[in-house]
């Protein structure tokens, strides 16, 4: 899963875990809801994800530094004729590559996935203050085209 000699984007470890957390906490809506100093959860839910074929967890590292991470689902489905879809979550990339071209590079990488996984559509949800990210995912390609809704339990 190599883009470049600079940059690879492969499936996340443990050992990537302080990073991912630190880039999820880093905005924030993040600081309210994620807790760097306690990676427990996250080593629990990522042992899960790693068992589980239809998630994909994955890093960018660039010089050994891991510089962003998404999370790829893919769901099976009875809608649109029996379609699997794809669904994009946790796009985060370290502050000091945006604007590199990494979340371009990251979401191609998760549309060439959901291809090769028969996906028919590729689906993302941004909280409705992320505006900058918005237009980023507008300028890739996807269309704001539905209302979501969550009920937080």
């Amino acid at each position: 899963m190599t883009d470049s000699p600079a940059l690879v984007i492969r499936p996340a470890t443990e050992a990537d875990l302080p990073a991912i957390v630190a880039m999820l906490a880093d905005d924030p809506l993040g600081a309210t809801r994620e807790c760097p100093d306690d990676l427990t959860p996250y080593r629990t839910a990522l042992e899960r994800l790693i068992g589980d074929p239809n998630q994909h967890v994955v890093v960018a590292v660039r010089a050994g530094r891991v510089m962003g991470t998404l999370q790829l689902t893919i769901v099976p489905g009875l809608s649109r004729k029996g379609a699997t879809r794809a669904i994009v979550e946790g796009v985060r990339v370290h502050a000091d590559e945006r604007g590199s071209g990494l979340g371009t590079r990251f979401i191609e990488w998760a549309i060439e996935k959901s291809r090769a996984e028969n996906c028919a559509l590729v689906q993302l949800t941004s909280d409705v203050t992320r505006t900058d990210a918005h237009r980023f995912y507008e300028r890739v390609g996807f269309t704001a085209s539905h209302v979501g809704f969550k009920l937080q339990l």
